[in-house]
């Protein structure tokens, strides 16, 4: 069986499609996943299934919105594999999330486009916002002592914004650590 990271989009933002942990938990189990574990409750999994990546996405996008009152346009998942994740870790830009009392840095994961697509939607400000493309994802990163001047809330108004779903560092961080800690068991 292999573990997996799913990242639900869209769920618990601003009061919401609320998705409480505890029933999600439930669901999955019902669905047949195992070690079905949350983190925080932004819509982060772990569990652990014989079943593909796409067959994962499938059925939970399936799932979800007949489980849960839902606006099923703004949801949807993102499944990641151990060294998926490890991946956007080990390749972060040079400096990226290494001074979190001067910057905030968020992973923006691509769900249907790649990073030369979704690059366009970012109108990053001179001095603030910083962003990179990479590997099914863009890092971004702005200055904290003027995050109220970056632009990085433009994104959302784009049409691209749809296919991404936002972790900041300190949670991306510590979905791989706990990743690879029920991976080593």
């Amino acid at each position: 069986m292999t573990r997996y990271l799913v990242l639900l989009r869209g769920i618990n933002v601003g009061g919401k499609n609320p998705v409480p942990m505890a029933r999600l938990r439930e669901l999955l189990e019902e669905l047949g996943y195992e070690d079905v574990a949350t983190y925080i409750a932004s819509g982060n999994v772990l569990l652990r299934s014989d079943r593909t990546a796409a067959e994962i996405q499938a059925q939970i996008e399936e799932a979800l919105p007949r489980t849960f009152r839902l606006h099923s346009e703004l949801v949807a998942v993102l499944v990641l594999t151990h060294a998926q994740l490890r991946a956007v870790i080990d390749r972060k830009p040079d400096g990226f999330g290494d001074d979190p009392d001067t910057f905030h840095s968020d992973v923006i994961f691509l769900m249907g486009i790649d990073a030369a697509t979704a690059m366009p939607a970012f109108d990053p400000r001179p001095g603030v916002d910083t962003v990179w493309p990479g590997d099914g994802v863009v890092y971004s990163q702005r200055l904290s002592a003027q995050r109220t001047k970056s632009r990085l809330n433009k994104v959302m108004s784009s049409p691209a914004y749809k296919s991404m779903t936002i972790r900041n560092w300190a949670t991306t961080t510590a979905l791989l650590e706990l990743l690879e800690r029920s991976t080593s068991r």
